[in-house]
């Protein structure tokens, strides 16, 4: 699979991505800081990267994937902008620097499996903050991941692109397997066929706040939905907390 063909199937699963509102949510965050250094962690192809470019912050990205990060480098290129882009692991950031905001959006945190490594990133971003900075990140609610995504078939169907994306229950309490089929159409006009299969888990609330303790993070603020009260039908959790 090319770079381009990866980074326009990843666009087309994102397309209704709240960017725009993780944007905002960001700006009232971060409204007492003075020109904050962001690491956005999890940037995938940089899209929200760009989104922070344009409204003025200096930012650099960090993700696992060295073909994502190929597609976020020339993005942002393409725009005439210049970013550091880092590839290791969010459960080990080595050699980075220091940040005075690390955000984790798009409910990347979801990918991680377990406790053990959930609580090991949250020591991470800790440690590449700067003293008084903050952390921003979401993740699904349980609520989302046992009413919205399990057992259930989401459908997509363009003149270029169509999948089939199945979610099933995980083998972790609080979690879904993603089985995406993708069908995209070559230069000769047949389509070709190909799959990715993905798994995500949340943890109660109660958990990430008691973690995010454990790592020495203050002032944790809990909100859903962008700066709504939880209720039990919240579908997305945000975390605010500072070093």
């Amino acid at each position: 699979m090319s770079y381009q063909r990866f980074a326009n199937i990843y666009d087309v699963l994102m397309e209704d991505a709240p960017y725009d509102e993780w944007l905002q949510f960001t700006k009232e965050k971060l409204a007492s800081h003075q020109k904050p250094q962001i690491l956005d962690v999890g940037c995938g192809t940089g899209e929200f990267i760009l989104y922070l470019k344009k409204a003025g912050y200096d930012v650099a990205g960090v993700d696992l994937s060295e073909n994502m990060l190929a597609i976020a480098h020339d993005k942002i290129t393409a725009q005439g902008l210049s970013v550091r882009l880092f590839e290791q692991d969010m459960r080990s950031l080595e050699n980075i620097g220091t940040f005075d905001v690390v955000t984790v959006f798009c409910d990347s945190l979801n990918y991680l499996q377990t406790e053990a490594d959930v609580q090991k990133s949250l020591r991470e971003f800790y440690s590449v903050l700067q003293p008084g900075g903050q952390l921003l990140f979401d993740v699904h609610s349980i609520f989302k991941m046992e009413s919205i995504f399990k057992e259930q078939t989401f459908t997509y169907d363009s003149e270029e692109i169509a999948y089939i994306w199945q979610s099933f229950e995980g083998d972790h309490p609080f979690s879904v397997e993603h089985e995406l089929t993708f069908f995209v159409v070559e230069e000769n006009g047949l389509y070709r066929k190909f799959q990715e299969w993905h798994e995500q888990r949340t943890f109660p609330i109660e958990d990430y706040e008691r973690w995010l303790k454990d790592a020495g993070f203050t002032n944790i603020t809990i909100e859903a939905d962008f700066s709504k009260k939880v209720t039990e039908t919240s579908e997305r959790i945000f975390f605010t907390a500072r070093k």
